[in-house]
């Protein structure tokens, strides 16, 4: 507990939860259809989720015909993405897939990063663990996007195997197109 003397006789006590205060922002407008749209990747560099967005991708593609794949690569999965680097995904997307969130700072930079992203008006499925989708919540309320979505797929991701990576891909490829949709 954070305290500040005030003078010989008395203590002022903060309470360090604090409050949060913001206004929900609405998310991107989304999509009627994904055939013919451009998608970026944007890996955060973690342990497997370069395995995950690429194996994610390749399931996507099964059933989505994207105009392009873009490919962009964060150098640190606890910091956002440079705003150079938001731009340059929002002038030249349409959609956005991210990973990946399965700890704590990766995981609210992962939303950070979606949530700019859809401030732009491109709608982003980020892809966090299933032990992770409190903080998810938490840091989108804080953020003012409640509306933002994210996938969900089993916890661990550092630690698999191909078939895991796949399984994991699988969910990745049934539930981003719904966040892109708004389904």
């Amino acid at each position: 507990m954070l305290m500040k003397v005030t003078d010989a006789n008395s203590v002022r006590v903060f309470d360090p939860r604090g409050i949060v205060e913001s206004a929900n922002t609405p998310i991107a407008a989304r999509a009627k259809k994904l055939d013919g749209l451009r998608l970026a990747i944007l890996d955060n560099s973690k342990w497997n989720a370069n395995k995950i967005l690429r194996t994610s991708t390749a399931a996507l593609e099964n059933s989505v015909n994207f105009a392009k794949v873009n490919y962009y690569v964060k150098h640190s999965f606890s910091k956002d993405a440079a705003p150079e680097m938001i731009a340059e995904i929002a002038a030249n997307n349409d959609l956005v897939l991210t990973a990946i969130g399965d700890c704590g700072s990766c995981c609210s930079c992962c939303i950070r990063d979606s949530v700019a992203l859809e401030k732009l008006g491109i709608p982003a499925a980020a892809i966090i663990t299933t032990e992770f989708e409190r903080e998810t919540e938490l840091t989108r309320t804080a953020l003012g996007m409640q509306g933002l979505i994210p996938v969900v797929i089993d916890h661990p991701v550092s630690s698999i195997t191909q078939a895991e990576v796949e399984s994991r891909a699988a969910q990745v490829a049934l539930q981003a197109p719904k966040v892109w949709l708004g389904k």
